[in-house]
């Protein structure tokens, strides 16, 4: 990620809101001091109410450490005898997540590898005492912090919004760091390694990254680097087997792929033992508590003289609590903070054919009954890098009849899992071949192939006007050995190269407003949505065993996700196989079922790929569907908000999902599904401590009159419902 050089970084401190400080002999002095209130843990709860304090930087007590915080966590380095995270700190809890002393980061440069900043001499790394810290000495062999600067949050892209979401501020209001270190005198003259924070407002977040700028006269290689090194407190204590990662923070990197969930698609986030702990429990002294934030291959990234090349970057989230739920809306609260554009979440139909007749049709239907979006589905003869003029300007008519509809256009493109030819797939560094990649085969997006690949989908998008992309087989991180190919030099590059070519395409998407649907891990480079968690073929099940795996489905994947991250899917004909007990067409002969889909995504949040080639086939249908569009409509706020877990589908008994949001009039939405043969009467305990209500509140259900409810003592009232056999009901709480 090469940048153009900006001007020498010089020690700069500036507030929040207000004119740079003035120079003073001691930096630190211009500083504004960590005393009184800003020095205290906010009060209330920051999932509920906003913390009501701002991230800000400031001098330390001693005098000689910065110190970062915005209430619910702090972060402090000291700076001489050289710069040192000594103290990161869950204010909410009170509790320490650092144990240690280690170098801010590592780079390998030239072949060479060096610590940057860091302190030497703790005694002990089981914990950190601060009077260690006054005693500690710089490293001999490190980049030696020279100056810092304080400023504002910035977007590291540009986000369009073209469509309805709960937008926050973007960027997310906050503070940043910046520390620049600088060699020993007479090795690397002219070299920079800058390390970058910021801490957001109102949310217990931060994040980090690096860049090296070349001010020499020579090219510079990075070969490796190691972006971040946290000596963290212990999660458990074994002696025989190694123990668990620590479980005080949520670490997450922009560079993830190959994945449906945050975990699934890390590749940059390793816990690893410590050396330096030798008085840890564990005998074989292997406890995971270190850790490391590092590429698995290269970057061996190139630096011309007068460049910079900026690293991907990390956010660390501090848990506050061990409960399941209060981590979930912790994690739901980042992404909503971090990419805002996972809010946006229109309501859309996947039709079969890239006819003008067939698309018409499904752009008249999605019109008539509140549909937002038609994206031309798989297998429908779309092709997007066909720059035949004759293919752009049908499609660019069809764009334009939607938008007369006021309805968006978007299409399917595949770009993984397939094969291009030996030229242009990623050769197998073991065999010199192609093959073996994660897909089996897959083109190199370093290749030519790839270079024109995301030059026609470019050209394609502004050509028409396509609203939205569907990107199936997204970089799934296949490494390859070419050295011919012009996206990058050979095997130590390939990896960062490729990941670089894909979120690059993303952001240019993200600034243009097109929507994204990945089926990976890449919603903080600009992606909208992914799956909500589903097996393809079970789409071929029968189609009452649809209905509660996809309520499973929903239950499971919005613990990490909020509603509006994950798509499900409604075969309204067939779909890899089943048979007329598998698909809804014709629609009027299955209506129940039909409803059960629309109701349960509808009242989730969820959207769902419809995919057919058309929403109804009758008036009954339609005003099925209209029924159901509409009161997602009239509670799109609550739905869209998130998702309290309170009884998971099993067909046995009655399911029920709670929405809370204590921002909005609407502040809880319960949605309760009867899967069962028989009618039910049922007493439905709603925890509504999410909600921010106290002391009663007013419910009604469906569209009757409201009652008021006492809460107890743990914020929860007890609602007595009846539902038919296979039935549904929703509660609305104000």
């Amino acid at each position: 990620m090469m940048q153009k050089p900006s001007r020498v970084l010089r020690f700069l401190a500036i507030l929040l809101a207000g004119p740079a400080f003035v120079m003073a002999a001691d930096p630190l002095e211009a500083l504004p001091a960590l005393t009184g209130a800003v020095a205290q843990p906010v009060k209330g709860d920051w999932l509920i109410a906003p913390a009501g304090r701002k991230a800000g930087v400031y001098r330390g007590e001693s005098g000689k450490e910065v110190v970062m915080t915005n209430g619910l966590i702090r972060r402090a380095w000291r700076t001489a005898p050289d710069a040192a995270t000594v103290a990161f700190v869950n204010l909410r809890t009170g509790q320490s997540i650092l144990r240690g002393v280690k170098p801010e980061c590592v780079v390998e440069l030239n072949g060479t590898e060096w610590n940057v900043g860091g302190l030497a001499g703790q005694p002990d790394y089981a914990y950190l005492n601060p009077a260690w810290v006054a005693r500690m000495t710089a490293s001999e062999r490190a980049f030696h912090f020279a100056r810092f600067e304080v400023g504002k949050t910035e977007a590291p892209f540009a986000w369009k919004a073209a469509r309805p979401s709960s937008q926050g501020p973007w960027p997310p209001p906050g503070v940043s760091l910046t520390l620049d270190f600088e060699p020993p005198e007479g090795t690397l003259p002219g070299v920079e390694v800058l390390v970058h924070y910021e801490m957001y407002d109102g949310i217990p977040l931060m994040a980090k990254w690096l860049s090296v700028r070349n001010g020499s006269n020579a090219e510079l290689t990075l070969n490796r680097f190691t972006s971040e090194l946290l000596a963290v407190v212990d999660y458990e204590s074994t002696v025989d087997h190694p123990p668990l990662p620590p479980d005080v923070l949520h670490v997450e990197t922009e560079y993830a792929f190959n994945g449906m969930d945050g975990r699934s698609a890390s590749r940059a986030v390793n816990w690893v033992p410590d050396p330096q702990y030798s008085s840890q429990v564990n005998y074989a002294r292997l406890s995971p508590v270190l850790l490391e934030v590092r590429p698995p291959l290269g970057p061996s990234a190139v630096i011309p003289p007068g460049a910079t090349w900026t690293s991907f970057r990390t956010f660390e989230l501090a848990y506050d609590s061990t409960d399941r739920e209060r981590r979930g809306l912790a994690q739901r609260r980042m992404y909503r903070t971090i990419a805002p554009w996972v809010t946006e979440n229109p309501i859309f139909m996947h039709v079969r054919r890239a006819d003008p007749q067939s698309v018409k049709l499904a752009i008249d239907q999605c019109a008539e009954v509140g549909f937002e979006m038609v994206i031309i589905s798989f297998g429908s003869g779309l092709n997007m890098e066909d720059e035949d003029p004759a293919n752009l300007a049908r499609m660019k008519s069809l764009v334009e009849y939607a938008h007369f509809k006021g309805v968006q256009l978007g299409g399917y493109s595949l770009l993984a899992s397939r094969r291009i030819n030996p030229e242009n797939d990623v050769i197998n560094p073991k065999t010199g071949r192609p093959g073996d990649a994660i897909f089996g085969n897959s083109p190199c997006l370093g290749s030519q192939w790839g270079l024109d690949y995301f030059r026609k989908l470019r050209h394609f998008l502004e050509a028409t006007g396509f609203d939205a992309l569907e990107h199936d087989g997204s970089y799934p991180g296949d490494v390859c050995a070419s050295t011919q190919h012009p996206g990058h030099r050979g095997l130590e590059d390939s990896q960062m190269r490729q990941w670089e070519q894909i979120t690059g395409f993303y952001r240019w998407c993200r600034a243009r407003g097109t929507y994204l649907n990945v089926p990976d891990w890449y919603f903080l480079n600009g992606s909208n949505k992914t799956g909500m968690g589903y097996r393809e073929v079970n789409w071929s099940l029968p189609r009452d065993r649809q209905i509660i795996l996809g309520r499973q489905n929903i239950y499971d994947g919005t613990w990490g996700k909020t509603p509006s991250m994950g798509w499900m899917f409604v075969p309204l004909v067939e779909y890899q196989g089943g048979g007329a007990a598998a698909t809804l067409e014709p629609l009027e002969q299955h209506l129940a079922e039909y409803e059960q889909h629309l109701a349960q995504n509808f009242g989730s949040g969820v959207q769902a790929a419809y995919r057919g080639p058309r929403l109804y086939d009758s008036e009954k249908t339609e005003a099925v569907v209209k029924k159901w569009v509409e009161f997602y409509r009239a509670h799109r706020a609550i739905l869209e908000s998130d998702l309290i877990h309170l009884r998971r589908p099993d067909g046995s008994d009655i399911d029920v999902v709670l929405h809370v949001n204590a921002a909005l009039r609407e502040k809880a939405l319960a949605m309760a599904f009867n899967p069962t043969d028989e009618a039910v009467t049922r007493t439905i305990s709603l925890p509504l401590y999410y909600s921010g209500l106290a002391g009663t509140a007013r419910i009604r259900e469906r569209d009757e009159a409201p009652k008021t409810y006492r809460l107890d003592r743990e914020y929860a009232v007890s609602v007595r419902v009846q539902m038919p056999a296979r039935g549904l009901t929703w509660l609305v709480i104000e």
